[in-house]
């Protein structure tokens, strides 16, 4: 499986918008209430853009095997950065690799001493979440939907390499 992390600049808008308004990854997505279309990706693009001018990181666009999967990194969420992992249903299966990705990118390249993630109640299928780390942190409200915020600890990290070898 070849891998790349691009910016979302270089992906078709196309892509991006068929992966946005796939009903499957708007369940997911409480904040995706409208419709994905051209104005919309292009103000997402430009938004995704600008974290990294201001802060040196932000989300990729993630392709495998020369096709568009899914977007995702980490992006700043009020103070903390956080991760995101937006990926077409025919990529589903790939998202332990891109994770592992995008954390070492995050504790390595970026020196990160935690990052986050936000999740809807409704999302209850977490454990191989937890799994990996991750302890409930705090519940908040990002355009009026409730998320649960979730944080994995850099130590943590480095605890469970030395663990599994």
């Amino acid at each position: 499986m070849n891998i790349e992390f691009k910016r979302l600049t270089e992906v078709t808008k196309s892509d991006i918008m068929e992966l946005m308004n796939n009903p499957l990854v708007k369940r997911q997505m409480p904040l995706l209430k409208d419709g994905f279309d051209e104005s919309a990706c292009d103000r997402f693009v430009a938004a995704k853009e600008q974290l990294w001018t201001e802060h040196g990181y932000g989300p990729w666009a993630f392709i495998i095997n020369d096709r568009f999967a899914g977007w995702g990194g980490l992006q700043p969420e009020r103070g903390e950065a956080d991760l995101a992992l937006v990926l077409h249903p025919d990529f589903w299966g790939t998202g332990k690799v891109l994770y592992k990705e995008i954390i070492r990118r995050a504790f390595g390249e970026l020196g990160l001493d935690s990052v986050t993630v936000l999740f809807p109640p409704s999302r209850t299928r977490i454990k191989g979440f937890l799994r990996l780390g991750f302890k409930e942190d705090t519940t908040m409200e990002i355009g009026n939907e409730r998320f649960i915020r979730y944080r994995l600890e850099k130590a943590v990290t480095l605890e469970s390499k030395k663990e599994n070898g």
